[in-house]
């Protein structure tokens, strides 16, 4: 059985994202996938940045990975435009919105937030229509080649792990029965989780990669505990503009109110 790490929410916390990696590496993980939100928050962006690129197979689009390139009249907008420069801000600009993998016969997909935008949140407690949406193929994630919705849906932006299945009424099996339903994840934030727990989360996919037959399969979630001290040092070094409000969430665990 083949294993990838499924990464997101960075936000600029590059010890974080090293002290993942070596995580991953440690497990003897070689595929990774990060679903966005590489900047923002935390002083290290363009870190960040340059190291999800060499690492990652696939790198999708996060909100603030888009909403950075656009014109900013706020101070912290600005200083982490200057710190991403040109080039990372067009590579920004351009990333996909989703990524599709077949794995035991399943077709997951991932996606930053929705499969509406980037800006449209799904939160934990989510209607079970809402919930449905998160598995139509619409005009940001397009279609698999067979034209088939997925399976399995994960997802980041909202920074708390979780994992639900989905009784899905409309689909039924060649024996006409009822299928065994849909199941739909949130991976949790590498950078600034939001679930309480200050370590830094992520995903682990478990299954075959070969061909498409129906096989077993796993998402497990690991939580990394890392070098926080020196991630709020690194923020008040920098003269990074909000190091404050950055220091509260990776030190609680916790959304700033």
């Amino acid at each position: 059985m083949e294993k990838i790490a499924i990464i997101s929410d960075i936000h600029g916390n590059l010890p974080a994202l090293e002290a993942v990696l070596v995580d991953i590496k440690r497990r003897g993980i070689e595929r990774i996938i990060c679903l966005g939100d590489l900047v923002g928050k935390g002083p290290d962006s363009a870190a960040v940045v340059d190291r999800v690129k060499v690492v990652c197979e696939s790198v999708v689009q996060g909100n603030w990975d888009l909403g950075i390139t656009l014109p900013q009249d706020q101070s912290a907008g600005l200083w982490h435009q200057q710190q991403l420069g040109i080039d990372r801000l067009a590579y920004l600009e351009q990333l996909p919105f989703s990524v599709d993998l077949y794995l035991s016969g399943k077709l997951f997909r991932l996606f930053h937030a929705s499969a509406q935008s980037v800006y449209h949140r799904l939160k934990r407690k989510a209607s079970k229509e809402e919930r449905l949406a998160m598995f139509q193929n619409t005009e940001m994630t397009g279609k698999a080649a067979n034209g088939k919705q997925p399976d399995i849906v994960g997802y980041g932006d909202i920074h708390i792990p979780y994992l639900i299945t989905i009784k899905n009424p409309s689909e039924k099996s060649s024996q006409n029965h009822v299928s065994s339903g849909l199941m739909l994840f949130n991976v949790g934030s590498v950078g600034t989780p939001y679930d309480g727990i200050p370590q830094a989360c992520y995903c682990i996919l478990e299954g075959e990669t070969a061909g498409i037959e129906q096989a077993g399969f796993a998402i497990q979630f690991v939580r990394v505990p890392y070098d926080i001290e020196r991630a709020v040092g690194l923020a008040y070094a920098a003269q990074m503009p909000e190091s404050q409000r950055y220091e509260h969430e990776i030190t609680t665990g916790l959304v700033y109110k």
